[in-house]
């Protein structure tokens, strides 16, 4: 009879756990034209028909099983009827969801959505805008073994079509102001597409901002303090309003579930507030977020499988441009798992990075000079006689000559070639920086130069030979990027600019025409 009692008891506690999940489908759209689809998804255009709305249908149902979540959110819902048909779908496959919620913004292309295996006790909307554009937030009071809970399922303004950042604060605010009217220890989660990568305080594009550097996720949703994200001892003791981004659990380089060309980025969250770490009530599971990636959903070179439209045709193909995100909760105190890395920002110099093959944490590179820059590619170092760093395609915002405190989020090694390929400015300090003293030229430039890469040389003279520049001293490979304007072979070339890189060995880089002139 123990034994029996031991069993229920423990059954129950399992039971206690359960799943929170967020998945942008990516326009799903029924084949029938009601006015307001986008121009991929008009009915006998591009390919779109009963039968591709049909294999969408399917392989987001299929998605959806899989995540096998509990709750999930979902956006770019086309409307109510698409809605019911993906309920159903789903109930034939043997994955029902006997309670669901809709947005019902009028003449919007695409609504927000919930599925729970939980009773819905009620609906809201939250109104940010009359504007079609402008989704509603989905607020569903419902009840998790018993216990309420609400959710917040948001999808903000994108990017795109000259996306200000003040258009994703109006949806911040209006569901901030909404959380301020909430009573004292109310648990809620927020869910969705918002836009915004978790580092948004850092990383606001200059185009972007008309906000004078706030952002809707850092600032008016409180994720971030002193240029990092809330962690949880801060979250802990935070007031209301103050949230916990679960992304900050895993580690930098695997921050991510969207791509847009090349750029991967975190614009799909789950925020939580410090009610789901008081240890009453509900509580996250510590550890337990994650991104849904089977591999069905991605592509060769861990790219994301999305729906494809080749040339303006549906090819019937793929699922979304989004990664599933998930994240579980339980009925038992919240507790710090001692398996759970605290990804905590360490201060360090640029020479700690050459001993690393990657970083599990942020490294805080403090008084960092760019000295030199090539479109999104540039070059940096804290004093003239340390260690340079190449910054690969993600210093489009720094400016020559500025001293910045960076955040560091990912390295790798390039055939050699160490290099910084995602960061976050934390600060700007000063302008204007001489740069002079951190280059070499011809009065420092001795041979040999062993370890000297992502060194910048400037005004340095030698005879061109066989892919090798001899200077007075020795010789180096080097390299053009530039082939059209290779000098020949026993010419003798004055270097204006030029990169010590590496390829399997130290050479010299040169990325322009103009960084470089014939003598004779």
């Amino acid at each position: 009879m123990r034994f029996l009692l031991f069993l229920s008891f423990l059954y129950s506690v399992v039971q206690a756990d359960f799943s929170v999940a967020s998945y942008n489908v990516e326009n799903l759209f029924d084949a029938k034209n009601q006015g307001t689809e986008y121009n991929d998804y008009k009915a006998g255009v591009h390919n779109w028909n009963e039968h591709m709305a049909q294999i969408k249908l399917n392989h987001t149902a299929e998605a959806i099983c899989d995540i096998n979540s509990d709750i999930i959110g979902l956006q770019e819902i086309e409307n109510k009827y698409v809605f019911e048909e993906l309920i159903s779908r789903l109930e034939q496959v043997g994955c029902e969801y006997k309670y669901s919620a809709i947005t019902s913004k009028p003449n919007a292309p695409i609504q927000v959505a919930l599925l729970s295996r939980f009773p819905i006790n009620y609906q809201r909307e939250i109104v940010v805008s009359p504007s079609p554009k402008v989704r509603n937030i989905l607020e569903v009071y419902l009840e998790a073994d018993d216990k309420p809970l609400r959710i917040f399922v948001n999808h903000w303004k994108s990017k795109s079509k000259n996306g200000k950042e003040s258009a994703r604060i109006r949806s911040a605010s209006a569901l901030a102001n909404r959380i301020s009217q909430l009573p004292r220890g109310d648990e809620y989660i927020i869910i969705g597409d918002l836009n915004s990568r978790y580092d948004a305080p850092n990383t606001l594009e200059a185009k972007l901002d008309d906000t004078n550097g706030r952002t809707a996720i850092g600032d008016v949703m409180s994720t971030y303090q002193d240029h990092h994200l809330i962690n949880k001892a801060e979250i802990i003791a935070s007031p209301k309003g103050v949230h916990y981004n679960l992304w900050g659990e895993l580690p930098p380089s695997n921050r991510w579930n969207h791509q847009f060309f090349s750029d991967k980025s975190t614009i799909d969250h789950i925020l939580l507030p410090q009610t789901l770490f008081d240890k009453k009530g509900i509580e996250y599971k510590d550890g337990t977020f994650m991104v849904f990636a089977p591999p069905y959903l991605k592509n060769r070179y861990d790219s994301i499988n999305r729906w494809k439209i080749k040339k303006g045709i549906h090819a019937g193909r793929g699922y979304s441009d989004h990664l599933p995100i998930k994240a579980r909760f339980t009925m038992t105190p919240f507790k710090l798992s001692s398996n759970v890395t605290q990804y905590k920002i360490t201060k360090q110099p640029i020479e700690y990075l050459y001993a690393q093959d990657a970083i599990k944490a942020d490294v805080l590179l403090e008084n960092a000079v760019v000295i030199w820059k090539r479109g999104s590619n540039a070059i940096i170092k804290q004093s003239p006689q340390g260690r340079g760093v190449f910054l690969y395609k993600c210093a489009k915002q720094l400016k020559v000559g500025d001293k910045y405190d960076i955040l560091v989020h990912e390295i790798k090694t390039y055939h050699g070639l160490k290099e910084v390929t995602h960061l976050s400015i934390a600060k700007q300090k000063a302008s204007n920086v001489p740069v002079q003293t951190f280059i070499l030229n011809a009065k420092n430039f001795n041979m040999p130069i062993a370890n000297r890469q992502n060194e910048v040389i400037q005004d340095i003279s030698g005879i061109y030979r066989n892919k090798k520049i001899y200077f007075a001293h020795g010789s180096l490979p080097i390299f053009f990027k530039t082939r059209a304007a290779l000098p020949k072979d026993g010419s003798k070339i004055k270097i204006s600019y030029g990169h010590l890189g590496y390829y399997k060995k130290l050479q010299l880089v040169v990325y322009n025409k103009k960084d470089f002139e014939i003598l004779e």
